[in-house]
């Protein structure tokens, strides 16, 4: 399904600007900046963003093939992306991701540092408003699409609040949270809504799923066994990026991503190759890794594996290195 019209750009500020805003609600800013915030701002911030995103993308996801809204037409409409064109088009998932992070952000920071309430209820909502609006410019929504995605993670965020702590105190201390937390969301990828076709929207709801799972595990290792060790009381204080601390800062961030990105490519590795060599097929078959029996563990498993190194083994490095 690739795009046949060509296109001049006019308005390199625009193209860059939305171009940008739109990778913010893909996995290069997931992998980094859920991370950051754990490693460098708040564990309980970090926390409660994972849950409302995995909640919040997973019934975003199901909900594009369940009512199964074509996306718009091209031509007349432009597509500057290709990889989402055979997904579905409503509601949004980047416009749920973006509001659901922007503001539980927002929502989870206001009352633990001191910082002005318009300035960040302001940049919670020019960041998913550009969002929101790269969607657009790139062709791949309808304004239809984006406000429907925008207030279903609205509504969303406005019934998860009130369980917040009640979910995240769960999360912690529970003994059935490690099972609970793998066995529940490969349920749900192994029960994922079936298509027509393929769409890469069942491999990117595992993804999500994973990460959480994987996350979620972590979460609770920490809190079992290794609370004192690192919990909030030991990052620095306030926004880190306006102290004296930002050294340590990008240390704990660039050698924390250097561990995850590595992590997801030996996974990605490992597991692939076992599943070639269980289901006879080669690693570069592409119409083999899209099956279901393929897709799911693959994915699962190196996602869970990335949630959990970025939860546990970094911050064990940090620790190691002197970085907290």
């Amino acid at each position: 399904q690739g795009c046949t019209q060509k296109y001049i750009v006019k308005n390199y500020f625009y193209y860059y600007l939305f171009k940008f805003s739109a990778a913010l609600g893909e996995e290069i800013f997931y992998i980094t900046f859920l991370p950051f915030t754990y490693w460098n701002i708040d564990h309980s911030v970090s926390r409660r963003m994972i849950i409302v995103w995995s909640i919040v993308m997973y019934i975003g996801q199901v909900s594009k093939d369940i009512l199964k809204w074509p996306r718009p037409l091209s031509p007349p409409v432009v597509k500057l992306e290709m990889r989402t064109n055979a997904e579905y088009g409503m509601p949004s998932t980047h416009a749920m991701a973006a509001t659901a992070i922007s503001f539980s952000f927002f929502i989870a920071t206001m009352n633990l540092y001191k910082y002005p309430f318009e300035l960040g209820l302001a940049a919670a909502f020019v960041f998913s408003t550009l969002v929101c609006l790269s969607r657009l410019y790139t062709g791949m929504h309808t304004v239809l699409d984006v406000i429907g995605g925008a207030l279903i993670s609205a509504v969303l965020l406005v019934l998860l609040y009130p369980a917040w702590d009640t979910i995240d105190h769960l999360l912690l201390t529970s003994p059935f949270c490690p099972l609970f937390s793998i066995v529940v969301p490969l349920v749900l990828c192994y029960n994922y809504p079936k298509l027509d076709y393929y769409s890469p929207t069942r491999g990117d709801t595992t993804t999500i799923l994973g990460a959480a799972a994987g996350a979620s595990v972590g979460f609770w290792l920490n809190n079992q066994y290794a609370a004192s060790a690192y919990t909030s009381e030991s990052v620095q204080p306030g926004f880190p990026l306006i102290t004296s601390t930002v050294v340590f800062v990008l240390a704990r961030f660039f050698m924390g991503i250097l561990v995850v990105l590595l992590t997801r490519w030996l996974m990605k590795s490992v597991v692939l190759g076992v599943l070639g060599y269980r289901y006879k097929f080669p690693i570069r078959d592409l119409a083999a890794r899209r099956r279901l029996e393929v897709e799911v563990p693959y994915k699962f498993v190196t996602y869970s594996s990335v949630g959990f190194t970025a939860t546990v083994i970094v911050p064990l490095l940090h620790q190691l290195l002197g970085l907290l």
